[in-house]
């Protein structure tokens, strides 16, 4: 049972944190860093961790996901989407998420951050509403009237900031044109003082799977630089959904 018990402490560490050396690990068990070391190696046999890089830290594996039942095509857009999140922060500098919809609201799969990201907190597993976020704007655009309704309601949406869309109508205008464009834009619409824009990544059939996010400060990323990022934040989405099978004709 103290096996069982350690092994849970270390998911629970590593959902938390996202990522942890053994030295943390070990403190967080009260363990000397061997037993540390063969208990993480069972969870890495079974998927359950990874570790990232030789001697790196560890984070959650996707035997994890598996377990929770999540689809194959969500656990291959995990994996992929990670290498990708990581290429496009280090170019923008700003802090990129990949996002899915799932029952009514957007939940980030993967992120990474940028040199000049100035936001700690990691959203990955995080559920954030659609009609508040670029990404979420993005899946909602996507979708049939029937499962955009289904989504939204009927109701006046909630509002997290002033500046959040919460007519219904005025939202689905708004969609048009997403869908027109190719990508959706926030400005301070879930967190005030900060701003977001998101492009689709489609899967084999040509669908919206998932939509990447690229955020920052206001005054760092303004509608101008958002103007200029949408064209390198689409061309990786589209290598992305390339490695999941889609093609543009």
């Amino acid at each position: 049972m103290q096996s069982v018990d350690r092994a849970i402490t270390v998911l629970e560490l590593l959902a938390r944190n996202g990522e942890s050396g053994i030295t943390e690990i070990a403190g967080e068990l009260g363990v000397h860093k061997s037993t540390a070391s063969r208990l993480l190696s069972v969870l890495e046999s079974h998927g359950l961790v990874e570790q990232l890089g030789e001697r790196g830290k560890y984070a959650i594996g996707f035997g994890v996901v598996r377990l929770a039942g999540a689809a194959t095509a969500r656990m291959d857009l995990a994996k992929l989407g990670r290498r990708t999140c990581q290429a496009v922060a280090e170019e923008l500098g700003e802090t990129v998420n990949i996002a899915i919809a799932d029952d009514g609201v957007a939940i980030n799969i993967s992120q990474a951050r940028g040199a000049a990201a100035i936001t700690t907190q990691n959203w990955t597993g995080q559920r954030t509403p659609l009609h508040a976020t670029s990404s979420g704007k993005v899946l909602l655009a996507a979708m049939d009237d029937a499962e955009r309704k289904r989504m939204l309601g009927h109701d006046e949406l909630a509002p997290y900031t002033p500046r959040t869309t919460v007519d219904i109508d005025e939202l689905e205008s708004e969609l048009e044109r997403v869908a027109e464009d190719g990508y959706a834009s926030c400005f301070e619409e879930l967190e005030l003082g900060m701003h977001a824009v998101a492009v689709p990544i489609r899967g084999t059939g040509g669908e919206v799977v998932a939509a990447m996010s690229a955020s920052g400060p206001s005054y760092r990323l303004s509608k101008q630089r958002i103007r200029q990022i949408v064209r390198p934040m689409t061309e990786a989405a589209q290598e992305l959904s390339a490695q999941l099978g889609y093609f543009e004709g």
